[in-house]
């Protein structure tokens, strides 16, 4: 019988409320909709089901049969384009029960292979006035039409399918976010981890090669290249290969402003992205073509608005870059542009020094070396000249330029000693001011003394004894080159909190005010030296008083 008791019904519906809870519970989305396709088709012994679910704009996206056979199922263009009595149904929301579709006038849009049916139940999925699908249910078995109470089962499983679709979506867009947040996630991470490795080096090679094999990893392509540009700033040249193509990608290293890939990309800032290499990009080697090469990219490695470098990535397969990965892929290229720059202005800061100190020195030797030997030999010319008239004169003008060259040979010694770095040895501290003390003896044939207490300072951290060791040679060499210094006085004394060295001269001393350029990095250093151990320097110094040194750093670290 078609028809139930009440009883019956009552015990049918209980029964689809236990069903539609464990529905309910269910969070896949695929899962869900297949167990509402199948529970209306079991609830109502229909020969065929169906499942229709919506987008946000009511367009069909997913479309589930049941009791189809396989051939049918696998029909082109089997997705129904929601004409005919399932547009009516998507259109008045409402329950369609009719006894043969045949005969009703809506009955459109059914394909050759399509079964022949009759009996129709169709039921809106609604949460609310949001429509999220359509049951569709054909031909009841053992009766000719679906009843009033069929009608009443499916509208309440409808119900429980709007709730259960509804947290299914819910679930779904929470692990999309929770997904997409993770991702965020290892994206910043990796742009941590690369930022934090590019500025912890001021090596540009050892700063591409990571930025290159970074990207080249995390888009898991084959190869890529790196152009630096150049000082001028209108060419950039090749710096760095990596992966395949081992030639190189382009019949030549190096691009002007405009030209090719790199150079258009060093003018303009923008990244480029090709498909079609042969028409796109110029100067791709034939090799590269030859060897599956289909897809290339460039991006700019910006440092304050400027490109410092291109980076040239290649593939053989096509590569889709989602705009997070864009992103990111901008995000080290400005990282790496930055570090770059940094590099470059170091490198350029450092040859700077260098001439800066080679013109100290050569300004030094011509003012003071040069000088002496010049009136060595004067002093010798004028002792060959008298040598018959006078020879006391020339015997004291040649005592005049052995005392000169004496003079002479402490200065060289002392530039040398001042050239020569030095390290600390060991951690006694005061036997690494002793050695200093005796270098400066034997170097400048001066006298120095060291009054040091005699427990060796054990105990005092490594980094402060370094920075006093460097102080004290600082000062040294300062007495030695400029004071020309007769005598030098060291003494190291240590308070409760503190460590403290003096080095007195009595050499020509000078006017802080005015000091010297070359004079000015020294003590420079000294003050840099103190303060970067939490210590600090006094100089105090008159002309024609000598100058004193007194340096202090904590005991502590």
């Amino acid at each position: 019988m078609a028809f139930l008791t009440r009883e019956q019904l009552e015990e049918r519906l209980v029964s689809l409320h236990h069903a539609s809870l464990e529905l309910v519970g269910e969070l896949s989305l695929e899962t869900v909709l297949e167990r509402i396709v199948r529970l209306a088709k079991e609830e109502v012994n229909a020969s065929y089901a169906a499942l229709g679910v919506f987008d946000e704009e009511g367009k069909l996206i997913k479309f589930i049969p049941v009791g189809f056979n396989k051939e049918q199922i696998e029909q082109p263009h089997a997705l129904p384009c929601g004409k005919g009595l399932l547009g009516a149904l998507k259109y008045d929301r409402k329950t369609i029960r009719i006894p043969n579709i045949l005969e009703d006038e809506r009955s459109v849009g059914f394909p050759d292979w399509h079964p022949v049916m009759r009996s129709f139940l169709g039921v809106p999925i609604l949460l609310g006035d949001k429509l999220l699908g359509q049951i569709y249910l054909t031909d009841k078995i053992d009766f000719p039409e679906f009843t009033e109470d069929d009608e009443r089962v499916i509208e309440t499983l409808a119900a429980y399918a709007a709730v259960a679709i509804n947290n299914a979506r819910m679930y779904e867009v929470i692990i999309q976010r929770d997904e997409a947040l993770q991702r965020q996630n290892e994206d910043l991470e990796l742009v941590n981890n690369i930022a934090t490795a590019l500025t912890s080096s001021l090596d540009i090679e050892a700063i591409i090669d990571k930025t290159l094999r970074s990207v080249v990893d995390y888009l898991g392509i084959e190869s890529g290249e790196i152009y630096l540009v150049g000082e001028d700033g209108k060419e950039f040249h090749l710096a760095l290969h990596h992966g395949k193509y081992e030639e190189g990608f382009f019949t030549r290293d190096h691009f002007k402003l405009g030209e090719g890939l790199v150079g258009e990309i060093g003018q303009d800032s923008k990244s480029r992205y090709s498909i079609d290499l042969g028409r796109e990009i110029r100067y791709v080697r034939q090799g590269v073509f030859e060897k599956g090469c289909r897809w290339m990219a460039g991006i700019p490695l910006m440092a304050r608005g400027s490109v410092v470098a291109v980076m040239v990535l290649a593939n053989s397969s096509q590569i889709i870059l989602e705009p997070r990965q864009i992103n990111l892929i901008h995000s080290i290229g400005s990282w790496a542009g930055i570090t770059i720059e940094n590099a470059i202005l170091h490198s350029q800061a450092r040859r700077l020094a260098v001439l800066e100190e080679r013109e100290r020195i050569g300004m030094d030797l011509h003012d003071g070396i040069i000088q002496s030997i010049y009136g060595v030999g004067l002093a010798l010319e004028y002792a060959r000249i008298s040598l018959e008239d006078d020879p006391e004169q020339a015997k004291q003008k040649i005592l005049q330029a052995i005392d000169g060259l004496n003079k002479t040979i402490r200065d060289i010694r002392a530039y040398i000693s001042d050239l020569r770095p030095r390290e600390l040895v060991g951690t006694n501290l005061i036997q690494n001011l002793n050695r200093l003390v005796d270098e400066y003896r034997i170097n400048t044939l001066s006298e120095a003394t060291l009054i040091a207490p005699e427990n060796g300072l054990v105990g005092l951290p490594t980094s402060q004894a370094t920075a006093l060791f460097h102080i004290c040679q600082e000062a040294l060499a300062n007495a030695a080159k400029h004071a020309r210094a007769q005598r030098v006085d060291l003494r190291l004394w240590t308070t409760r909190d503190r460590v403290l060295l003096e080095i007195a001269d009595n050499g020509a001393g000078f006017d802080i005010h005015k000091m010297s350029v070359t004079l000015g990095h020294g003590l420079s250093n000294m003050h840099i030296r103190a303060r970067k151990v939490g210590g600090d320097v006094e100089i105090t110094s008159a002309p024609g008083e000598g100058t004193t040194v007194l340096a202090w750093v904590p005991r502590r670290g």
